[in-house]
């Protein structure tokens, strides 16, 4: 045995540095636009400049660049364009924080000057995630990162936004928007988050003249003073009656209509609907139904206006605990349910938000919408899973206009100049000096940036170089593939294909991979609040990057989410130490062995067990190739965790150390093309292990494992019956081996060894491989019998015996202490009636046999 030139320590920490620094200083992973090979591409799911790696991030970008090894591999120029989203509010926010420390805000420093140190903190911050990509192993065309603030994409962003304006796609409106007082932005109805806290219904009573008592049960007393109508539904027979009648409002004494809607829940509280249009978006379309004054009682913080009178100058929350009190006083509050209702959130910074009446700027989805459902109902667009479509149906077709407008500074700023003399708007990709209306100079840019979601939306062309038409754009557009989680489905997904069907005229992507979460290994969200965070980038630095994609990979299964535990990963981290420890025993037995090709295989006098390694190498490449084409990752990982590992290093390897010795012996050949072929097709899911064992192995450390050719199947190398005949082997020694470690035989105690079996076929297998099968088995003779009935009453007596589903198979009882073997016995027995007790009592209770 000869030295290796694979160290006997396997440590990833090393091996990732070192070849990340040779990916990135040989730009490994650029496309060429040029070339003559068919495309592959894809659009990395920017993540937010402010961010830093989490789980999630770990396994969309494995899954990602899974699939890009794999096509590079396959002879594909594969194109993946990475990038970070400027992530309005978020970074905002980061900026603002910095200035609050500092003893200042926004507005002490003016706009510009808060935009410049925001540029300043992206050039300085704001490249963190993308290194934390790099460590990940992600092949990106790093040439190639895009940002969405960059030049180009503005050029994109402002275009996009004329085209839409000019085809009356986009419009500016009065509208109850969600309002973020801590932010002090709108959003969109995606980027409010409904989570359900404690709250009560209060009961209160609004005076009239009509002698009834009306009572009206609402969750939210504080805007009782923006109240324009109480409603009831015309249905009702007990309420409706009450339409056209007036009431005024609790300890404000305004007077206000009652009016009949069929929104009105009956069943809900007491049948009577307090109307505020200026803080409710179901009272607001009543408001438009039945034309009624929309009040606003809020300023912008969420602090009450002049139009909430006596409460006028304290924050929402402290006008509705005074609020209560007074009605309390004047006896006007009846009751107080306690109930737990959902409120929305802001999705930033998880302030409950304010339906706020506000002058918005909106695209119009309706027509944009038809052709982006028309796509997928033709599966132009395809979703993987397949029943992820339903969802996007379903909130394709109920589509609401999107608010695109956002009160902040960080972010594009609408291209839209408001005229002070003529009233009008210039809308225009170049900065104008006077109104395209009026001719005045007196004009000034809206104030408002456009929602973050507005320039992702372009992100699979603009990235590419659009609306300029670029080499990139003819090669490598539309992509191939999306791959993103079900949470942005709406917020991303759905405005992509809006966004290209409108621009482009064509689909951004042709397939979209639509991931599940990463839970704990309880089945739980991780969130810093539960301890149950699994943070990437620490498991790298335990376990090494490669571990952690295998394990991502391994779990990812279409429509189930994943349970992830450190325990699953160290599992797989000795998975890599077997390809390691693997590789260095091969090639220290074969050194200076060269790879063969398929066609030196095909040539071969091969053994039967060199004919089964290679019919299972076969059978793996193209499991691996079916799955990955149809996004199975976890199958592809395991079947070739099973390969390798229990086809490969348990058995062949075994079978053949006999033959690895001898110089010219064609085993010799098959184990170095196997491990080869081994690290290729393991390579797309840990590219750092086989890529270092793959060079040191070929003495070729400038080169690339992935763009080596991916393993091919042959049809001059199918062995099908030989390698059932090795199965057949396999499975009968491990029953054996069960047998011996059920009764605490030494595997190095030579015993007599019955085998019976019943089925022609495999007795005939079994018996060519006799031998094989003896030595495996540590039997002293082995005789293969075909009817129990030829079984000495003597060996029956003093041998242990297990089945098989085609065989029997008796071992010979070791010389014992009989006591000894009798109290064992018992034992078990004891035990087995323990559990056959504790299985009857649980079928004996009702509610477990229903469950």
């Amino acid at each position: 045995m000869s030295r290796s030139s694979i160290p006997k320590r396997y440590n990833p920490q090393d091996i990732e540095r070192e070849l990340n620094e040779k990916w990135l200083s040989t730009n490994a992973f650029h496309a060429n636009k040029t070339s003559e090979k068919p495309s592959y591409s894809l659009v990395i799911p920017p993540p937010n400049v402010t961010g830093s790696l989490h789980i999630g991030h770990a396994l969309n970008n494995t899954l990602q660049d899974i699939l890009c090894r794999w096509k590079r591999m396959e002879g594909y120029e594969v194109l993946w364009v990475p990038g970070t989203d400027h992530a309005g509010i978020a970074t905002q926010n980061v900026v603002e924080r910095q200035l609050l420390q500092e003893g200042s805000k926004r507005d002490d420093i003016g706009r510009d000057a808060f935009i410049e140190r925001v540029w300043r903190w992206k050039e300085e911050s704001g490249s963190t995630i993308i290194n934390q990509l790099k460590r990940l192993g992600a092949s990106c065309d790093w040439e190639r990162e895009r940002f969405t603030m960059d030049e180009g994409l503005s050029k994109a962003v402002r275009k996009v936004f004329v085209n839409l304006y000019n085809d009356k796609l986009i419009y500016q409106g009065e509208y109850l928007i969600s309002w973020c007082p801590r932010c002090h932005t709108a959003l969109s109805d995606l980027e409010v988050e409904h989570k359900e806290v404690d709250g009560a219904l209060y009961h209160l009573s609004y005076p009239n003249d009509f002698g009834i008592e009306l009572i009206v049960a609402t969750t939210r007393p504080e805007t009782v003073a923006g109240d324009t109508a109480l409603a009831v539904n015309p249905e009702d027979p007990e309420k409706s009656h009450l339409i056209g009648k007036t009431a005024r409002l609790p300890l404000f004494g305004k007077e206000v209509p009652i009016i009949g809607d069929t929104h009105v829940d009956m069943s809900f509280g007491t049948g009577v609907l307090k109307v505020t249009p200026g803080h409710d978006p179901n009272d607001f379309a009543i408001g438009q139904r039945h034309s009624l004054e929309t009040v606003n009682i809020m300023h912008a913080d969420g602090t009450m206006n002049k139009n909430a009178g006596r409460y006028e100058g304290k924050d929402r929350f402290e006008c509705r605990k005074a609020f209560v009190e007074d009605m309390k006083k004047a006896g006007l509050l009846l009751k107080v349910e306690q109930r737990p209702h959902a409120v929305g959130h802001c999705y930033r910074c998880h302030t409950i938000i304010e339906p706020r009446i506000s002058q918005q700027w909106f695209v119009s989805t309706k027509t944009l919408a038809e052709k982006a459902i028309e796509v997928v109902e033709k599966e132009e667009v395809r979703f993987f899973p397949e029943n992820r479509k339903k969802l996007y149906f379903e909130w394709m077709r109920n589509i609401n206009d999107w608010c695109i407008s956002r009160q902040i500074w960080w972010g594009h700023r609408i291209p839209a100049w408001h005229c002070a003399d003529c009233g009008e708007y210039t809308v225009t990709e170049e900065d104008p000096s006077v109104c395209a209306h009026c001719g005045s100079s007196t004009i000034k840019q809206e104030s408002d940036v456009l929602d973050t979601w507005f320039s992702s939306g372009l992100w699979p062309f603009s990235t590419m170089g659009w609306p300029e038409e670029t080499e990139e754009l003819k090669r490598f557009y539309p992509t191939s593939v999306l791959v993103t989680a079900f949470d942005i489905l709406f917020f991303w997904v759905a405005r992509m294909v809006m966004m290209g069907l409108k621009m482009r005229e064509e689909i951004p992507f042709k397939h979209v991979y639509i991931h599940a979460l990463v839970l704990d290994e309880k089945g739980q969200k991780m969130s810093k609040s539960r301890g149950n965070v699994i943070d990437p980038l620490v498991i790298i630095d335990q376990y090494g990057a490669d571990a952690l994609r295998f394990t991502l990979a391994a779990l990812t299964m279409q429509g189930r989410d994943i349970k992830l535990s450190t325990e699953r990963i160290e599992g797989f981290r000795n998975f890599c130490n077997k390809i390691w420890n693997a590789s260095r025993f091969v090639e220290m037995n074969i050194p200076n062995q060269p790879v063969p090709k398929l066609s030196e295989i095909e040539s071969l006098s091969l053994s039967v067990e060199d004919k089964w390694i290679i019919s299972h190498l076969q059978q793996v490449i193209r499991e691996v190739q079916q799955n990955l084409s149809e996004y199975r990752f976890s199958e592809s990982a395991m079947a070739l965790y099973a390969f390798f590992w229990n086809k490969f290093c348990d058995w062949y390897i075994e079978m053949i150390k006999g033959n690895m010795v001898v110089e010219g012996h064609p085993s010799r050949a098959v184990v170095s093309y196997v491990l080869d072929a081994s690290l290729k097709l393991l390579h797309p899911f840990i590219p750092y292990i086989t890529e270092e064992i793959w060079c040191r192995v070929n003495h070729a450390r400038e080169k690339c494992l992935t763009y080596e050719a991916f393993p091919k199947v042959s049809n001059n190398l199918d062995f099908t019956n030989l390698m059932q005949e090795i199965d057949i082997v396999i499975e009968v020694v491990g029953k054996s081996r069960a047998l011996r470690g059920e009764h605490n035989i030494s595997p190095k105690v030579e015993l007599e060894t019955v085998l019976v079996v019943s089925d022609k076929k495999a007795y005939n297998a079994l018996s060519k491989q006799q031998e094989r099968l003896k030595s495996f088995c540590k039997a002293s003779s082995l005789s293969l019998l075909e009817d129990e009935a030829e079984i000495s009453s003597e060996t029956m007596k003093n041998s242990y015996r297990s089945a098989g589903s085609f065989y029997e198979i008796f071992i010979e009882k070791e010389e014992q202490d009989n006591e000894a073997e009798r109290q064992r016995l018992e034992k078990e027995k004891g035990k087995t009636l323990k559990e056959i007790a504790f299985l009857e009592k649980k079928l004996h209770n009702p509610n477990f046999v229903h469950k």
